[in-house]
């Protein structure tokens, strides 16, 4: 199974997080983890081909804002709340307000 790098807190930028959140299916993944502690991919993934997904989560987590962790065979992801609040105050708050 593959082990997944995730930038540090500290080189969260700014654009990539705004370009990833830009994709409607990215947004509605962080809006998914952020009301569950973690998912995996396939409560995530709904009717949409897993190659698709595999990319959108690739830029989710290049972007810093997801952490995948591998146990077994799952992949369980979870939106790194805290690290991103504390980079960027209020930002989250922002996007995910319907």
């Amino acid at each position: 199974m593959p082990l997944y790098e995730h930038p540090d807190s500290s080189e969260i930028a700014l654009l990539p997080l705004l370009r990833a959140l830009a994709d409607p299916i990215r947004l509605e993944v962080v809006r998914h983890l952020a009301r569950v502690d973690y998912a995996n991919c396939a409560a995530l993934l709904g009717d949409r081909p897993k190659s698709s997904m595999s990319h959108h989560f690739q830029v989710l987590r290049e972007s810093g804002l997801v952490k995948t962790d591998v146990q077994g065979v799952q992949h369980l992801n979870a939106l790194r709340r805290a690290e991103i609040d504390a980079r960027f105050p209020g930002l989250l708050d922002a996007v995910l307000r319907d």
